[in-house]
């Protein structure tokens, strides 16, 4: 979607340039880059459009390529994925010579299939965040209900609604809702604009921008809430066991199980039958030991005419601090990962909507500010800066939406042949 100028006299419409002499040849006084300037343009703004098409291509191929990415989830992702490589092949290429241009030198039929395609194809890359952010949510309120719901078909169905949708909202200018106006000299150069009609801009606006924005901000704060309740649910119910393991014993199998770390069975399970009882203290259980005659007046421990151990007092009280050792490491453990996965939640919510809002907000404020204020300007450099800055955001969903999974990591490794 371009920027429009606060005096515009059209929507999609080719205005004239302003001439300081008319006499003079028409490409003299466009408003055009200086050559140094252009060439830097140019090959930054090739590069980001080299960038957003291979970033999105490689998503593509890696669902369609890599087996565990086959989930019907990760069709939104796609169809994110293809609005994204429309932007940046049918959208980009052409503001970036109007850019270096000054003035638009693809004919008036042109301008408006271009700039419809800039409003289908940007709508329908915020509209599919929208979908995706929804599908998160419902996966996260709902995940076993949703999971049996969550059908190709009714994937296919919303992603097609995200489509004829931005549809809606692209073409209504071309079938009367506009304020276009003729071009009165075909041989001055011209400026490819948006419609300025009040009404479209709210409806377009609202539709494209700041509806799916509420949208957004609501569904990933309530999943940043649900997700935090629960991580704290598990770090909680992980404080009370390890709370209880502590007046944990070790039952019988476990002891057994123990003569892998070097402890004679029978001297594993006479502990245990006398763990049963209170579980005393060292030199208590030494008494105790000493009563029953477990280990009265030995030294060793012979087991089946086999090889002697010395085990003796030593054998009961480690095991028993050893097994509750492990399991209070293994609850600190899991504590950890759930507050370290609710700081990481967090921080990719963060990012997922901060870029959004950083992307495309300037663009959307001006859009709607310019035309509704009569004393406000913005330089043609400024304008574009911040049509661009909305393009940047096809470039950085790839990686924002794909990053922070390791099936996506490791399917761009597979078919990047990276080892």
């Amino acid at each position: 979607m371009k920027p429009r100028t606060p005096n515009a006299p059209a929507a999609v419409v080719l205005l004239n340039a302003s001439h300081a002499n008319n006499n003079t040849n028409n490409t003299a006084d466009v408003d055009g880059l200086p050559m140094y300037e252009s060439v830097c343009v140019a090959f930054v703004l090739s590069l980001l459009i080299v960038v957003t098409v291979a970033g999105n291509v490689l998503v593509m191929l890696s669902v369609f390529t890599y087996k565990p990415l086959r989930q019907v989830q990760n069709f939104f992702i796609v169809s994110l994925a293809f609005a994204d490589t429309f932007v940046a092949l049918l959208v980009m290429p052409f503001s970036v010579v109007n850019f270096i241009a000054g003035y638009w030198v693809f004919g008036e039929g042109f301008c408006y299939v271009w700039l419809t395609c800039d409003v289908l194809c940007c709508t329908a890359s915020i509209l599919n965040l929208c979908a995706i952010a929804m599908d998160r949510y419902y996966a996260i309120h709902d995940p076993i209900n949703y999971a049996q719901k969550r059908t190709k078909r009714r994937v296919l169905t919303i992603i097609f609604l995200v489509w004829l949708i931005s549809s809606l909202i692209s073409i209504p200018p071309l079938i009367g809702w506009n304020d276009w106006t003729e071009d009165v000299d075909p041989d001055r150069p011209k400026i490819c604009r948006l419609t300025e009609e009040r009404g479209y801009i709210i409806y377009s606006s609202s539709g494209s921008f700041y509806i799916p924005l509420v949208i957004m901000a609501t569904v990933y704060f309530k999943i940043f809430l649900a997700t935090r309740r629960r991580l704290r649910e598990r770090a909680k119910a992980t404080k009370h066991i390890m709370e209880a393991s502590s007046t944990v014993r070790a039952t019988r199998a476990d002891l057994q199980s123990d003569t892998v770390l070097g402890d004679d069975t029978s001297a594993a399970v006479a502990m245990y039958e006398m763990s049963r009882a209170s579980l005393p203290s060292d030199g208590q259980q030494r008494e105790v030991n000493d009563n029953h005659g477990v280990f009265k007046g030995q030294n060793t421990l012979t087991v089946g005419g086999g090889k002697s151990s010395r085990r003796g007092s030593s054998a009961k009280e480690p095991l028993e601090r050893r097994c509750s050792r492990q399991v209070r490491s293994f609850l600190e453990g899991k504590q950890k990962i759930s507050l370290s996965k609710e700081r990481r939640a967090a921080k990719t919510l963060g990012i997922i909507m901060g870029v959004f809002v950083l992307c495309w907000l300037p663009f959307f404020l001006m859009y709607v500010i310019l035309p509704f204020c009569a004393r406000c300007r913005a330089s043609e450099r400024l304008q574009n800066f911040i049509t661009w800055l909305g393009y940047v955001n096809s470039c950085l969903n790839p990686l924002i939406y794909t990053i922070f999974n390791i099936d996506f990591r490791r399917a761009f490794q597979k078919i990047l042949s990276v080892k």
